[in-house]
């Protein structure tokens, strides 16, 4: 299997980290020479990572094409390159409609969206996929966790929910940032939070139980302390806030 990569930011460095980490059987890479500090550390991993000349020539020695450059260029990046019928083309362009991907590409490819987050460079990255595909589920599983979509309105909701990552980051600097006001050290603060908060994410992923009500009740003592935390949260104002602004990037998701 021959990938190749048109554009070299963050998200190609963490798809082909991953995947040079997995046990896919890839013969070949090719990235794009543009970012070239990105393209030239990704070749020095794997003598199978090669620097294209173009993106041209990136689409033309692959099986499968990625398109992983930013939405703000790809009108400019995509319509000019020719796709060979039935190739493979993976986009993981954020908040752009598949209708727009297909006019710009203009040849009847297989065509499929991915949402991949950094983790994939671990092996570890869940990866929401529209639609079905086995060849991209396959891909995504081996660097994770794959979640094939059935409509395209469950993917853009899992787009939507890819947009908390910051916020997660947020709650844990505020935290950490209150407990520095109140005379501890950020460091021994950084390290009680974020084991923490891993582990209750690795309860969630672990639980049978698919509720998070639930999980959120058996982890609040009635009239204790993370019930109060909460109750606050809610009642005060932070669950609104967090709705409106899930809203607001859903209709920016949707166009």
């Amino acid at each position: 299997m021959k990938l190749g990569f048109i554009g070299t930011g963050a998200i190609t460095e963490a798809i082909v980290t991953g995947t040079l980490r997995s046990s896919l059987a890839i013969s070949d890479i090719s990235v794009s020479p543009r970012s070239a500090d990105v393209a030239a550390r990704l070749a020095a991993k794997d003598k199978r990572v090669m620097i294209a000349a173009s993106n041209q020539a990136v689409v033309d020695a692959s099986d499968i094409v990625f398109l992983a450059i930013r939405p703000q260029v790809a009108e400019e990046v995509v319509p000019p390159l020719r796709f060979r019928s039935a190739q493979s083309v993976i986009s993981v362009i954020a908040a752009t409609e598949r209708a727009l991907l297909e006019r710009w590409i203009n040849q009847t490819v297989k065509l499929t969206q991915a949402i991949p987050l950094p983790f994939v460079a671990d092996c570890d990255g869940v990866t929401a996929i529209y639609p079905r595909d086995d060849e991209t589920a396959g891909i995504f599983s081996a660097l994770g966790t794959a979640v094939e979509c059935d409509t395209k309105e469950e993917y853009d909701l899992l787009a939507v929910a890819s947009a908390l990552m910051g916020t997660y980051f947020g709650v844990l600097d505020r935290t950490a940032g209150w407990l520095v006001d109140h005379g501890m050290k950020a460091e021994t603060a950084k390290a009680y939070l974020a084991p923490l908060f891993t582990s209750l994410s690795q309860t969630a992923f672990q639980s049978a139980n698919p509720s998070f009500s639930q999980l959120r009740l058996e982890f609040s003592t009635k009239g204790g302390l993370n019930e109060q935390v909460f109750a606050d949260f809610d009642q005060k104002g932070g669950t609104k806030a967090l709705l409106d602004a899930l809203d607001r990037v859903h209709r920016r998701v949707r166009g």
